[in-house]
């Protein structure tokens, strides 16, 4: 049977003290590991003075982690250069915070190459190779420049942008070349499948079959669709299990009846914490009565806090909570509790389960896995109420959820305010039917799909 090879960015320690606070991706990539076996390859998180070496390689059980470090100019250049200042602002639409330089883009496909070569070293003839994100758009045409001849896949966990945004990047064509040397590209959702289909029909006079198959740049690639998903049956085993040592009273301050309203983000400009504020402020004014009697949990990690966008953000944030607090709090009553550091899987869990209602609204999002960990995570007996951007790729799923504009400040506030006082029935309705959504299309039958359709591309060959 052939091997997995999974490629991410980040390649977490498994003997890490902070196994457990990962977010979806690396959940969803070490369970597929465990279960299948294979290597897990990408970067270490560390940043050194010397170049890109061999790959550290550590097996534990039918695992390797093989990881390279990076150097701090293949960091600046690579990572918060051209990914995270020119891929991720664009694909979430923010043209307005993308800093295209040459430099960066030449350092992404310079780290791209090294990474290829890396990776080249370890493979075997028959390994299947699964390509993660946004990172490593050119890695796979590196590693056919190298002879690699594996059928390689690549799965896209952000949004694609449409045409119109597409075009003000300099290097579009290319990167959408490099695209079609895959054998298989994984979307979202029919909208992010849509939009590059699109650019392909119109900027490089390709053909794009009924069955996916796109025929451009020479070659013929197959794309699809495939949302990534949660494994839902551990996910309401480890939320019930938090249960049964709840933390709720820490959470409201003295208030323990009070409903709770939970959001969990990375502190980043595209999950709407902002406008959720502002919301939130809203409702606590135009609706007096939840005024002691609610209490808003925003939780947000800090992430890639040496860019200057996220200092920002992270500053507008602090503010933002100071601000209704300021204007709200009683002296045993605070209407936001902000907590800006990570949690332990279970206990994360249970904080959800916790809820009355779990608002996530982001700007635009590939997928947002809270969401659907939110609805796993509720007691069939007396399940919360999802608030759900409907930008959110999620929102294509999750109908029992009350989809919102995230832009709408109004709208969000009168959303919470229907969700804090919805019935019972109506709550267990919305409920189980994201919830059967979710048990069918779990993080297992989101692997087997794509790795099927890959196995389709290998059949056909």
């Amino acid at each position: 049977m052939s091997r997995l090879v999974v490629v991410s960015n980040r390649v977490p320690s498994p003997h890490s003290e902070f196994r457990g606070t990962e977010g979806g991706l690396a959940i969803a990539i070490r369970d597929a590991l465990e279960e299948n076996g294979g290597i897990w390859f990408g970067w270490s998180g560390n940043i050194t003075k010397s170049p890109l070496d061999q790959p550290d390689v550590v097996e534990i059980g039918k695992t390797t982690y093989a990881t390279v470090d990076l150097s701090e100019q293949d960091y600046n250049e690579y990572y918060s250069g051209y990914a995270n200042s020119v891929l991720w602002p664009l694909f979430h639409y923010r043209l307005d915070l993308t800093d295209f330089s040459r430099r960066d883009m030449a350092g992404y496909m310079n780290v791209n190459a090294a990474f290829a070569t890396q990776l080249q070293s370890l493979l075997r003839e028959d390994d299947v190779i699964w390509v993660h994100d946004y990172h490593f758009i050119p890695l796979c045409g590196y590693l056919r420049q190298a002879g690699c001849r594996n059928k390689i896949g690549f799965f896209l966990h952000i949004p694609w942008p449409p045409e119109e945004l597409l075009l003000t990047l300099p290097n579009h064509e290319s990167l959408v070349r490099e695209m079609c040397t895959y054998d298989l590209i994984g979307f979202q959702t029919e909208r992010d499948l849509s939009a590059f289909l699109g650019y392909v029909r119109k900027e490089t006079n390709g053909k794009v079959r009924a069955n996916g198959v796109v025929k451009a740049f020479g070659r013929k690639t197959l794309t699809g669709v495939f949302p990534i998903s949660i494994d839902t049956a551990k996910v309401s085993e480890l939320a019930e299990k938090a249960d049964s040592r709840p933390r709720k009273p820490d959470l409201v301050e003295g208030v323990p009846k009070a409903k709770m309203i939970i959001g969990v983000d990375r502190l980043d400009y595209t999950k709407g914490l902002l406008e959720r504020l502002e919301a939130y402020g809203h409702l606590l004014n135009s609706h007096t009565e939840c005024q002691r009697n609610v209490v808003f949990v925003q939780i947000a990690p800090p992430s890639r806090s040496d860019l200057d966008s996220y200092q920002l953000i992270s500053q507008q944030v602090e503010s933002a909570v100071g601000h209704i607090n300021g204007s709200f709090a009683d002296f045993d009553w605070s209407p936001v509790r902000y907590l800006n550091r990570g949690f332990k899987r279970q206990t994360l869990l249970g904080f959800l389960r916790l809820s009355q209602v779990g608002l996530v609204t982001p700007l635009r999002d590939g997928m947002n896995l809270v969401a659907k960990e939110y609805v796993a995570a509720q007691s069939s007996e007396d399940p919360g109420v999802l608030v759900l951007s409907r930008f959110a790729g999620a929102a294509q799923e999750l109908s029992g959820a009350i989809l919102v504009n995230p832009y709408d400040i109004e709208g969000v506030s009168d959303a919470l305010a229907r969700a804090l006082i919805m019935p019972l029935d109506e709550r267990r309705e919305r409920w189980e039917v994201m919830m059967k959504r979710l048990r069918q299309f779990d993080i297992v039958a989101w692997r087997e799909s794509y790795l099927q359709a890959l196995q389709g591309v290998m059949d056909a060959a």
